[in-house]
């Protein structure tokens, strides 16, 4: 008797990867990936836009992890089940984006790099625990197999 090696086709994958669709073509997830975008896109251009790209440091932090929480963003709208698995790095960015000026610049912050560091990051950390709850209730309706139902191999 020969097993296909096909994981994919899986019943299992299957019903789980559609799960994923669902909760990711649904209304509030799909308007938390498009504000989790436009949050990392502003992190990322923040030096600019507040000025404070004079502070080499805390401009770098910002570009980077502004521009992986877009990505992050864009990877959750795309391919949610495949991203499920990163959805706790957003949280922690956003908590990172709102210690960072402490941490990387010292007492050497302007109001401006604290306010709009503060504020976004909060953003993000909001926007990266809603969307992890989308992805958990995804999978809470997840069904279990019932007695019975196992199918059996004999060889």
């Amino acid at each position: 008797m020969s097993h296909s090696t096909d994981i994919g086709q899986h019943p299992d994958i299957m019903q789980m990867r559609a799960r994923y669709e669902e909760a990711a073509a649904n209304p509030t997830a799909q308007l938390t990936d498009g504000l989790t975008l436009l949050a990392g896109i502003y992190l990322a251009v923040s030096p600019w836009i507040v000025g404070f790209r004079t502070h080499p440091n805390i401009t770098v932090n910002n570009l980077i992890t502004g521009i992986l929480v877009a990505l992050l963003a864009l990877g959750y709208s795309s391919a949610y089940g495949r991203t499920y698995g990163l959805a706790w790095v957003a949280p922690v960015i956003g908590v990172w984006t709102i210690i960072a000026p402490w941490v990387i610049s010292g007492p050497n912050n302007t109001l401006g790099i604290i306010i709009s560091n503060v504020v976004v990051g909060a953003i993000i950390l909001l926007l990266g625990l809603a969307n992890m709850s989308t992805g958990m209730t995804a999978a809470k309706r997840r069904t279990p197999p019932r007695f019975g139902s196992e199918t059996t191999h004999t060889r």
